[in-house]
């Protein structure tokens, strides 16, 4: 699997030593080493075409901050689309979202945190046969307007555009983390404690059963497909 990710953001300074950046979750979760490009810091690739697939992690950063990495990575998105497949998680969904005609911004319904549940609304190849998945999730900002050329797969009350399959099959994104280990999730939400709503309740969420594996299944059959 000719991967990359491009890492959009790192994860509280206190929390890198106990559990590493971004790049290293996401090979335990589908098998790595991938190469890795520090997004945040300038780096991406010099050509579309160095490697199949991109993988666009999280970010404390919103997609509409007027960040110079931010309009750069739009940019080599845009370039990308079609050429290499594409797989968004959290800011990655958000920015590929606003890229591909969407709109981004920060949502009224306020902080996602903890394990949220998510009803599959529409059923691709790659995925099996589930009814919905339980995964940790971290945001404030939310897709708030479609994308054109992208179906909606997973979607819940909270946050409607929570998966999108763009029609080509060469790009998909999803708002939650299936990266997160549960006492990573809860370690960042006791980080950001007087910014939770009901912390408490959210770091007791995540001792319940996830699907993190199924989802990481679900983006190692997409782009192996």
């Amino acid at each position: 699997m000719n991967l990359a990710i491009l890492e959009t953001g790192k994860p509280p300074e206190p929390l890198i030593a106990r559990f590493g950046r971004y790049p290293a979750m996401f090979e335990d979760l589908l098998g790595g080493p991938f190469e890795s490009y520090d997004v945040e810091a300038g780096e991406l690739p010099p050509d579309v075409h160095r490697h199949d697939a991109y993988l666009i992690t999280g970010s404390p950063a919103g997609v509409y901050e007027p960040l110079s990495w931010i309009k750069q990575l739009i940019t080599f998105l845009k370039a990308a689309k079609g050429q290499a497949k594409l797989v968004g998680i959290c800011f990655g969904h958000q920015v590929m979202a606003q890229a591909f005609g969407g709109h981004v911004e920060k949502s009224q319904r306020g902080w996602g945190v903890g394990l949220h549940t998510y009803p599959i609304v529409q059923r691709e190849p790659w995925m099996d046969a589930a009814s919905c998945v339980a995964v940790p999730a971290s945001h404030q900002d939310q897709v708030v307007q479609q994308p054109r050329g992208a179906d909606v797969i997973v979607s819940s009350l909270f946050t409607p555009y929570a998966g999108l399959a763009w029609r080509d099959q060469k790009a998909i994104s999803f708002q939650f983390h299936p990266e997160f280990d549960p006492a990573y999730a809860q370690a960042l939400i006791a980080e950001r404690y007087d910014r939770t709503p009901d912390p408490e309740g959210a770091i007791a969420s995540l001792d319940a059963p996830n699907d993190n594996a199924r989802v990481g299944e679900w983006i190692r059959r997409f782009l192996e497909a």
